[in-house]
């Protein structure tokens, strides 16, 4: 399975007229794209004889989800993802991550998951959108990739930003990179609900990154006119397509702290971009004339 995960590469890019690097983990593999190639990492290097099952939950577009039906398809486990809610449009017609997730063969559930002791042996149980301590294990390569770059283009401190959902990557990327400082946002929840994942997998608080927020609340998964716009002021400026539901509100944060830009700084693609596909004509139809 090494051949999934490739060293992915970091260009110079310019936007809103700051410049940065930006490690291009959305390279990485079609089906393993960004943080869920570095997460699911120890799981597609391993083996594991005694799992017939692989379980999950999470929302029904996450990109997540459609990895972990790759990788059960690839292991030929069976693949159980629950959900709370599945809306009557995506159930009347599939598309995205999961209708991708469905062809490979996922058995979804409309039912809340409260005990992952629940499902008994022969489980694979994977945390919503990875986080867990088996993570670690794909992030120290990432990190290992950042600090091999530092030392050829003779960086000493460099600052490194990505958005966070379960903030899973950016805090083993400062656990394993304590010589840089490691920013990020929340965008499922607020700073609480972001330390508290921290807490859950890192006790001790001087290896959690720093949390940059916006002043105004954010509704996970709301359409913003705001996101939108710099979606695609993003593509313009520097020819790179973002995921839209993390990427966008993850540089509006950024730009909001010019001050992380007086170091080097190193934005992480994390990919997700298959996403877009359920998100873009929402997007598209909400706001007509934004062209």
């Amino acid at each position: 399975m090494s051949d999934v995960i490739k060293h992915s590469p970091i260009d110079t890019i310019s936007f809103e007229g700051h410049s940065f690097y930006l490690k291009r983990d959305d390279f990485l593999h079609p089906d393993f794209s960004g943080n869920k190639a570095r997460k699911f990492h120890y799981f597609l290097e391993n083996d594991f004889p005694d799992i017939s099952t692989l379980v999950s939950y999470g929302s029904a577009q996450s990109n997540a989800m459609y990895s972990l039906s790759v990788l059960a398809l690839m292991k030929g486990w069976d693949f159980e993802y629950y959900v709370e809610h599945i809306a009557a449009y995506l159930k009347e017609k599939p598309h995205g991550n999961y209708k991708a997730a469905l062809e490979n063969g996922m058995h979804i559930q409309e039912q809340k998951v409260n005990d992952k002791e629940y499902f008994g042996k022969n489980i694979l149980f994977i945390e919503e959108g990875g986080r867990q301590k088996e993570a670690a294990y794909g992030i120290k390569i990432l990190a290992n990739e950042i600090t091999q770059w530092q030392k050829v283009n003779n960086i000493k401190h460099l600052n490194i930003f990505l958005p966070s959902g379960t903030g899973t990557t950016a805090l083993f990327l400062q656990k394993y990179l304590p010589q840089n400082t490691v920013y990020t946002n929340p965008c499922v929840g607020d700073s609480m609900y972001l330390r508290k994942q921290f807490l859950e997998l890192e006790v001790i608080e001087k290896n959690h990154p720093k949390i940059l927020t916006l002043t105004k609340k954010h509704h996970f998964g709301k359409l913003y006119r705001e996101n939108y716009k710099i979606w695609l002021k993003l593509q313009q400026q520097t020819g790179v397509i973002f995921d839209l539901l993390y990427d966008p509100l993850g540089w509006r944060t950024l730009l909001a702290h010019p001050e992380v830009f007086k170091k080097p700084t190193l934005y992480i693609h994390q990919g997700g971009v298959l996403g877009n596909e359920s998100m873009l004509p929402r997007y598209e139809r909400k706001y007509k004339d934004i062209l």
